[in-house]
Formats: structure tokens, sequence, C-alpha cells
């Protein structure tokens, strides 16, 4: 027998636990629901990162076409700006087809201030970049890059392989011919006397090799900086790498030694144009006068000597494994003050005898260039007469430079050898040169302000 009004407790507490059940049952649904929202919003803000970041790669990918239309430009070819829309120096392009998926899809409009740009004038790119989803706002991103023209020289000597140096009595610095990079005024001289500032201590010496032969600065004292690809610097007993700022008693400065260098060598190629003369006599140029000479190579013997007279171009086009300069005897190039030579040459070259007399201060006056590309490569030997002053570039060749007075200027080479006692110092002007380089990025910054967009918002309407 049940007991009175069992049926009725019995319902109550089957309602209670449905209303229990009930009460978990909406929690659990609250907490999917949020669960699900909070899923939904971390997925819109993963998109929308993803899209912000599209619209950086964007600007980037902007930036690069523009580049690389510098660089073409630079490198003679005539269609590097077709394509752009010009008006004067300046360019610009949209660049559109972008698709990242779900029906999202980019374009990026790139500015171009000035595609012809000469001096010290630093010409700028401006990117602007749209990343436009479906049913939102568009991320958008604008950014204002500075270009630079890259130096080949912006080291005093750099190899790929080795550079040793054989005198017991080598040093290695710098100094600034052009410290106002005007050169419209009178450049300044080296200068070794401490007491008057011109000695500087950015003399580098760097390889791309991670051998442990890569530098062998021996019994060199390195007042700068020494670079490798890998290795430590091999430095004799009566060695140093030191500069302003290191210790007194220290004779290997960390801070000054680096074992990640990296460096592009490019490969250069003999000019097309110029008067093609048989043999080269006495003397060779026109005061005053820039001019450009092609000859198959120059021989100098005894008392023979060349003069060079205005701004000289010369092409040597005698082939790889030939000679093409050669000089013995008290043989002499002489280069007087105001006038400049420039060779271009894949043969091989031995200025020995009295070797270069560069009368002019800033070590630019007397460009090299080794434009070998063979596995061979090709030999550049050196001397000088009192002071060597020259910039050499030849990837692909081993230089050997022989002396015991003052070298200066920059080399770049496959190997690097410097025989004798002489002093190197490389002129920091150089890292201005800019002729036959190629541009690059000298700094950047993201226009995130609505003054700063205001610059450049012109630039963009109606394209």
């Amino acid at each position: 027998m049940f007991p009175p009004n069992s049926t009725s407790c019995f319902q109550s507490r089957r309602g209670a636990v449905l209303i229990v059940a009930m009460l978990i049952s909406a929690v659990i649904a609250l907490m999917l629901g949020s669960y699900l929202s909070l899923n939904l919003t971390s997925t819109r803000l993963a998109f929308r990162s993803f899209q912000n970041h599209a619209a950086v790669n964007l600007v980037e990918a902007g930036a690069e076409e523009a580049l690389w239309s510098f660089n073409r430009d630079n490198q003679g070819q005539v269609d590097a700006w077709t394509g752009w829309t010009t008006s004067g120096s300046a360019a610009w392009k949209k660049f559109t087809g972008f698709d990242f998926t779900k029906n999202t899809t980019g374009w990026v409009k790139v500015y171009v201030s000035d595609t012809q740009p000469s001096g010290n004038v630093s010409p700028k790119i401006v990117a602007l970049s749209s990343v436009n989803p479906p049913n939102a706002a568009p991320a958008t991103r604008m950014m204002e890059i500075t270009l630079r023209q890259r130096s080949y020289f912006s080291n005093g000597l750099v190899a790929k392989d080795t550079i040793t140096f054989n005198g017991n009595n080598t040093t290695v610095d710098s100094w600034n011919s052009d410290p106002d990079n005007d050169p419209n005024t009178a450049p300044i001289d080296y200068d070794p006397d401490p007491s008057n500032g011109i000695r500087l201590d950015g003399g580098t010496v760097a390889s791309v090799s991670v051998q442990n032969t890569a530098v062998l600065l021996n019994q060199a004292d390195i007042w700068g900086y020494v670079y490798t690809g890998g290795a430590q610097p091999q430095v004799g007993n009566q060695g140093s790498i030191r500069g302003e700022t290191t210790p007194v008693g220290v004779k290997i400065d960390p801070d000054r030694v680096a074992t990640d260098f990296n460096a592009d060598f490019l490969s250069v190629t003999n000019p097309t144009g110029g008067t093609t003369i048989p043999s080269i006599g006495p003397s060779l140029g026109v005061l005053g006068t820039k001019t450009a000479w092609r000859c198959s190579s120059l021989s100098l013997t005894g008392n023979n000597s060349l003069m060079i007279l205005g701004d000289v171009t010369l092409v040597l086009t005698a082939p790889s494994g030939s000679s093409a300069l050669s000089m013995a005897g008290n043989a002499q190039i002489i280069i007087p003050s105001g006038s400049s030579l420039t060779i271009y040459t894949e043969g091989e070259v031995t200025i020995a005898g009295q070797g270069l007399a560069n009368n002019n201060i800033q070590p630019s006056s007397f460009q090299l260039w080794g434009t070998n590309q063979s596995v061979a490569g090709q030999n550049i030997q050196i001397s000088g007469n009192g002071a060597l002053r020259s910039i050499v570039y030849a990837p692909n060749a081993d230089v050997k430079i022989n002396g015991n007075g003052d070298v200066m200027g920059s080399v770049v080479a496959r190997t690097i050898t410097l025989v004798g006692n002489a002093a190197f110092h490389y002129d920091e002007a150089l890292e201005n040169f800019g002729d036959n380089s190629t541009f690059g990025v000298d700094k950047w910054r993201e226009l995130t302000t609505p003054a700063q967009k205001a610059t450049y918002e012109n630039k963009f309407h109606g394209w």
C-alpha cells in the first residue's frame, strides 16, 4: 500500500528534476553560445589580422616592383619603366588581381617621386595597398621608402675568399676625403697626426668566406673592423684589431669582430661606347673634357709613361687570360691633379715599374673595373710610387698590392694579398660613391597618421 499523497510527492520530485535539467541545459546552451561566439570572433580577428599582414605584403611587393625598375634603368635597360604612367620624372602604377580567397581581393598603388635622380637626390617610393573582404571595411597600408644608391665600396678591403697581409708592419685605418658630402668643396687629404682628427677607425677588412683562412691578418694592425662569413680572423702575436673606444691594453676588441658578414658581388661588363684606337701614345684624353676610348691592350716599358688628360674612360678589350695592361721598368701612368682615369678590362693587369702616380687626393680618380666572368678569373697586380690612390672592383680577380708606402681607397676582389709594409687607408667618402651601382632601401616608415598620409593623398586619386 502506498502512503497517502505519494503520487503528489513523486510528481513534485519529478518536476524538480525537470527544472534542474532545464537549468543545466540552459547553462550548457549559454556556454556553447558563448564558445561559438568566441570562436567566431577569434576567426574574424584572425582573418582581419591576415588581411592586415596581406596589406603589408602588398606594400612591400609594390615597392619591390619600383626598386626593380630603378635598377633596370640604372643598367641601361630602356624598357625599365614600361607599363608605368609617367609625368616628368615621376611615375606611378597600380597592380591588381591579387586573390586572398573567400572573395577577398587586393591591389597596390605605387608612386615614384623621381625616376632619374642625380647628385645627392634620394628618390622616394610611396606605396598604398588595400585588401578588400566582402561586407567589411578594407585593410589598408601606406609606406614611404627612401632609396639610396648602394656603393660597391662600402668597406675598405672586401674579398669573396681570402684576404692576406704578408708584411710585418702593415696597418689599416680610414679617413674621409669629403666629410660634408659636397663635391664642390676641396677634398681633405689623409693625415696620420692623431691631434687633427682626420685619421679615423673605420678601416674595414671583410671576407664572406667561412674558412679559417678567410682573413689572415698576421702582424697587421687594424684600426677599424674585421668581418668574416663564419670564422675568426687569424691574428699574429704583433697584430691587433682596435678602435677609438677599445680599452687600453686590449689587442683584439671583440666588438670590432663579426662572423656573419655577407655581401653581393655583382658582375660588371665592359661599356659599349668609346672611340676605338689601334694603340695608345704618350698621352690620352683632352684636358677639361670627358672622353671614352677602346683599345686591345696597353703595354709600357723602359722609360715610357702615359699622361692622362681630363676625365678618361679606357676599355681594354683583350680577352680573358691575355695581357690587357702591362707596365715594367721605369714605366708609369701619370694622372695629374684634376684628371681621372677609369679602366675596364677582363684581361690580366700588371702595374709595376714606377707604377701609378695619381696626383689627386681622392682615390676615386683612378678606377679599375675587372669584368672577367670566367672560372679562372683574372690576375691584377698593382704597385705604387709613393701614395697609391685607387679603387678596384674585380669580384672574380686575384688582386695583389705591392708597396711600402700608403695605399688609399678600396678594393673588392675574389682574393686580396697585401705584400710589403704598406699602410692601407680606406676613404669613407666612398660609401657615397654611386657610379654603376644599384639602388637599395636607405630607410622606410609606415604612414599611419592623417597628417603623414595627407602629403601623398593627392598622388593616389583618380587611378
